[in-house]
């Protein structure tokens, strides 16, 4: 079990950072709200959790500790593999998945691509008495700048995400729209996939 890994944050992708330890390259999938907190050539420190599988090894990052809970948490769901868990951490930070599933909100659960009504039911029933309240915790603040280089970003991230090509592009298009003059940096990209979730589930 590797519980954290803390080294050079090497390379950064849409879905994944590899961070240099003892000479040596470990690529950790972590959310997008993750992965906007980190600058290659930085130092960094993330909670890890691994999945182990017949044929693979894959280990997820996490902002904190609490993240990689709810994440470990989630998976004794039914039906809920790593993959699902954490497109559900990139869609609902810890807190407000404790919010939706205490207050049995089956549609901002159903928002995370891969669950359906059921699927919802079926979390809020397995998670409810064991997430716990919300705790209030703060998130990491992403620094402004001005760029467009988002939208490829974000595209990209909606349909790791499940989205089609589709309805990324009108999901992009619309955040577009609605920003300011003083547009947000690539470091923004949590923050600007999260307003296209939200987009998404209006339609």
């Amino acid at each position: 079990m590797i519980a954290f890994v803390r080294g050079e944050v090497a390379d950064l992708t849409l879905t994944s950072a590899v961070l240099a330890v003892g000479g040596v390259g470990l690529e950790l999938q972590c959310t997008p709200a993750t992965l906007a907190t980190l600058r290659v050539g930085q130092q960094a420190t993330l909670p890890t959790s691994m999945v182990v599988r017949e044929d693979s090894l894959t280990l997820f990052g996490f902002l904190d500790d609490d993240e990689k809970a709810v994440f470990e948490l989630v998976q004794t769901a039914s039906g809920v593999g790593p993959k699902l868990a954490q497109s559900v951490l990139a869609v609902l930070p810890p807190d407000a998945l404790r919010t939706a599933v205490a207050h049995e909100d089956v549609k901002t659960l159903t928002k995370v691509p891969g669950i359906g009504q059921k699927g919802a039911q079926r979390i809020i029933l397995d998670l409810k008495d064991r997430l716990g309240a919300p705790r209030g915790g703060a998130r990491a603040a992403f620094a402004p700048a001005a760029a467009d280089a988002w939208r490829a970003q974000v595209h990209e991230a909606l349909v790791g995400l499940g989205w089609s090509a589709k309805d990324a592009d009108r999901a992009v298009d619309a955040v577009a729209a609605d920003l300011p003059a003083d547009q947000p940096a690539p470091s923004d990209v949590a923050v600007l996939l999260r307003a296209a979730l939200r987009t998404l589930s209006k339609a």
